[in-house]
């Protein structure tokens, strides 16, 4: 008698988009940011979202992250809907379960490193240390620094950590590699492996680099506001064998 193989498992969806529609209406002009989007994203893993400038990509990750509100369609986190969300809601959805990574590092310049992850410690339910935070990014050594005295990849591992700092279920990071040269883009990448690996943070990537896709699990190509393609990596690089 054939044995049959089992079926793998289902994965653990912690994002689910339906139908996601969002439509800029300019009054002589109606342009479809996002035209009917059905996403998944999965639990612990890491995503990077690809596409031309205009795909959608970013409208989609201000949507999943309640920064922006859908034209049509529906978006849940787990069970939640939060196209059902009220601003106020959307607003401590954000606080306790996204941690943002924008291409700017958005630093207060009259803070120090150790500040600057304050500001959100301050207000988080059951946020770390900010001194643990900036060490697991590489920066324990510079923590009462200030954004001028520091380069522009520790910029952005001081935003990486001011965004774990509050241990988010979640980080959407929109080009956080955009502003850097590859070497030192590198040991940004480092530090989302490192976080995606040791704490199961869900995580993804929003990027140009077409090279970042080799690290990720799973790979999502945007068009015109629609995904073209979805792609698994079988195998996956470590950020320093990537090269952009």
């Amino acid at each position: 008698m054939k044995q049959e193989t089992p079926a793998p498992p289902a994965p653990d969806v912690v994002f689910r988009t339906e139908g996601v529609t969002k439509v800029y209406d300019t009054g002589e002009v109606k342009v479809f940011a996002l035209d009917g989007v059905d996403l998944e994203l999965h639990r612990g893993e890491m995503t990077v979202l690809l596409g031309p400038s205009g795909s959608g990509k970013s409208t989609l990750l201000n949507i999943m992250g309640g920064l922006d509100h859908v034209t049509s369609g529906r978006v849940f986190f787990d069970d939640i809907e939060l196209t059902q969300m009220n601003d106020r809601a959307l607003t401590r959805f954000r606080r306790d379960y996204v941690g943002f990574i924008f291409q700017f590092y958005n630093l207060v310049a009259s803070l120090s490193a150790r500040e600057n992850v304050a500001l959100v410690t301050d207000i988080s339910p059951n946020p770390m240390r900010p001194e643990e935070a900036l060490e697991i990014v590489g920066l324990g050594h510079r923590m009462d620094h200030f954004p001028a005295e520091m380069s522009g990849g520790e910029q952005q591992r001081v935003a990486i950590a001011r965004a774990i700092a509050k241990r988010p279920e979640v980080l959407l990071c929109d080009e956080p590699t955009g502003a850097l040269d590859s070497k030192t883009g590198v040991q940004v990448l480092e530090a989302l492996d490192r976080i995606n690996r040791e704490f199961g943070t869900t995580t993804a990537v929003i990027t140009h680099a077409a090279a970042i896709r080799k690290m990720a699990h799973r790979v999502i190509r945007f068009q015109d506001g629609k995904i073209s393609s979805v792609e698994v990596n079988e195998t996956r690089l470590q950020p320093s064998q990537i090269e952009w």
